[in-house]
Order: C-alpha cells, then structure tokens, then sequence
C-alpha cells in the first residue's frame, strides 16, 4: 500500500481503491481541521476565563474603593443637606453611571461573539481550493 501511496500511476489503479483511499483521506483532513478548531476554542476560553478573573478582581477592589469614596462624599455634602440627601443625590448619579457602562458593556459583548476558530476556517478554506485544483488537474 505505501507503493501505491507514494509513486504509483493514479490511472493504473481501480476505481474503488481510489475512492477507499479519498474517503480515509478526507475523513482523516475533517478529523484533523475539528482537532485544530477544538484547540483554538479552548484557548480563546482559557484567555477569557483569565480576563473575567481579573476583571471580578478589580470589580471587588473597586466596590471597595467607590464605598469609601460616597462615605466621603456623603460627609462632604452633609454642610450642605441631609445626609439622606445626600445618599441620595449620590445613589442617582451612581445609578446613571453604571446605565451608561451596562449599555457600552453589552455593545462590547455584542462585538465579540460569536467566537469563530478563525484560523481552522481558513485552513479549510485553503484545502477546499486544493482539493478542487487536484480535482481539475486529474481531470486533463
């Protein structure tokens, strides 16, 4: 078999020997271009996953930091008006702050999806065109 892999005459052999060894090297190309897709997607996930880990760490931290800011803030405006008030006040431009950021966040989202192994669709772009210039050239 490896003689006829190798060097042998393509027209000397049968008609289902040919079509035997078409369909193993197909199934063999579809099984290697779902590996490589496989691959990639689960990279893309380890980095999100890594980024969204990151991102609920600074969430936290900065939860953290905008609690002491409004205890300042509400101390400062007390001169002012009631502390209630001023929570209040402070409530309602947190609220549209985080409005505007939800909607430019879902915007963001919107962009990245869905996640398409780009390199494997290229790759099978590539062997659809060689496996059509095979195909024209056993033609002539």
């Amino acid at each position: 078999m490896a003689a006829e892999n190798n060097g042998g005459d393509l027209r000397e052999r049968p008609i289902g020997d040919l079509l035997k060894q078409l369909s193993q090297e197909t199934t063999t190309l579809v099984k290697q271009e779902l590996d490589l897709a496989k691959a990639e997607v689960a990279q893309k996930g380890q980095q999100a996953g890594k980024g969204a880990g990151m991102f609920g760490g600074a969430g936290v931290m900065g939860l953290m930091a905008l609690g002491s800011f409004t205890a300042f803030l509400i101390l400062l405006l007390d001169g002012a008006m009631p502390n209630w008030a001023a929570a209040l006040v402070l409530t309602a431009v947190y609220a549209a702050i985080a409005g505007v950021l939800a909607l430019q966040g879902r915007n963001k989202l919107k962009e990245a999806t869905p996640p398409v192994p780009e390199q494997a669709v290229e790759s099978v772009k590539e062997d659809v065109q060689w496996a059509k210039t095979q195909t024209q050239s056993g033609r002539r």
